[in-house]
């Protein structure tokens, strides 16, 4: 084996060590958590009267609430019964242990069990649960409780969208009412016989390109394709929740994978150029990698109607769908190239002329 294919087989494993150690935490923070895709979806209406100042977006869906108060007026969110719950103001954010609220809306379903010393009557025991004046939550009034169940118009007519909820949050600002007000819609997911022969189509073009293609460029091509899905997939991600990282956190979070499988598809392009069919077939199979690492979390969004991405729920169920189909076709085409282009064995010496017996 010459030092040349020593040097590039050497660079194939530093990129797939390089791939299990640095990518599956960036990958799977693509969303901040939480699902990626869903039927699902909430819209806030209207903040009476508006707040300068004062940030309210609804999140995952309708999920969670989020209050951003960058005023030095105090925004407070009352619990369920009327009880103080939340005060969000320039010292932080602080809670009220006693209300009930606090432990329901802990998680999602609201399975959390209440402490029996909670009250609504008793006076507040405030908590500092932040020092910045932010705060998400899973306010139960914005979104569907049951994860079993359908709200009964939909399972009624599940081809068509449909408003579930308009909702309203009571909250206080500065001691005067505020009301904010918006949407639970839900629309029909896409139809399994349009979407999933696609995937089906895009999985076996990437394995047929490793394993029948004459020479590596089809395979190089593919490596071109999940490339620009990477990109994308990392480029659209969405403002998370204030509390949890900055938007530029997360867009360099999902950025540093997607440039190592640029690095790669560099690579593997080049090296397809040359014909070098081993070389490519190998890096085909660490981008494959990479690509599954980032599609796995974003799996949802194949089989649901909305995905979290700040760019059109289409182009990003696409990018995923090149993601996951696209990198297990390479990892098994790449596999295949590998094998089928691998270096002929070197020809025999040919054996010295045996002697005539005299």
């Amino acid at each position: 084996m010459t030092p040349r294919v020593l040097a590039g087989r050497a660079v194939v494993v530093l990129l797939g060590v390089l791939a299990v150690l640095g990518l599956a935490g960036p990958a799977s923070a693509h969303v901040g958590g939480g699902v990626a895709g869903s039927d699902f979806t909430g819209e806030l209406r209207s903040v009476t009267p508006a707040l300068p100042g004062v940030t309210v977006r609804v999140l995952q869906f309708g999920d969670q609430l989020e209050v951003v108060n960058d005023t030095g007026t105090e925004l407070e969110v009352p619990g369920y019964s009327g009880e103080p719950y939340l005060r969000i103001g320039p010292d932080g954010v602080w809670r009220n242990a006693l209300s009930p609220a606090t432990w329901l809306n802990l998680d999602r379903a609201g399975l959390t069990r209440v402490p029996e010393s909670s009250s609504i009557t008793e006076p507040p025991q405030w908590e500092q649960v932040s020092t910045r004046p932010q705060y998400a939550w899973h306010d139960h009034r914005t979104h569907w409780m049951s994860t079993d169940l359908l709200p009964p118009a939909v399972a009624a007519d599940p081809g068509h969208p449909h408003t579930v909820a308009d909702w309203s949050v009571p909250m206080t600002y500065g001691g005067a009412d505020v009301t904010v007000a918006g949407r639970l819609g839900w629309d029909p997911p896409p139809p399994p016989w349009l979407v999933w022969p696609v995937y089906a189509v895009l999985l076996a073009a990437a394995v047929l390109a490793g394993w029948r293609a004459r020479g590596p460029r089809p395979l190089a091509a593919v490596l071109a394709l999940g490339a620009v899905a990477s990109l994308y997939h990392a480029a659209s991600t969405p403002e998370p929740a204030a509390s949890v990282s900055s938007h530029t956190g997360a867009l360099v979070a999902a950025l540093l994978p997607a440039l190592l499988v640029l690095l790669v598809t560099v690579l593997g392009v080049r090296a397809a150029r040359r014909g070098r069919g081993v070389l490519t077939g190998l890096l085909a199979v660490v981008a494959g990698w990479l690509l599954l690492v980032q599609g796995l979390p974003d799996v949802d969004v194949l089989w649901t109607a909305h995905a979290l991405s700040s760019g059109p729920g289409l182009l990003a169920r696409a990018a995923v769908a090149v993601l996951l189909a696209g990198g297990l076709g390479l990892v098994a085409g790449g596999a295949g190239a590998a094998r089928r282009f691998r270096d002929p064995a070197p020809a025999a010496a040919p054996r010295p002329p045996v002697p005539a017996e005299g």
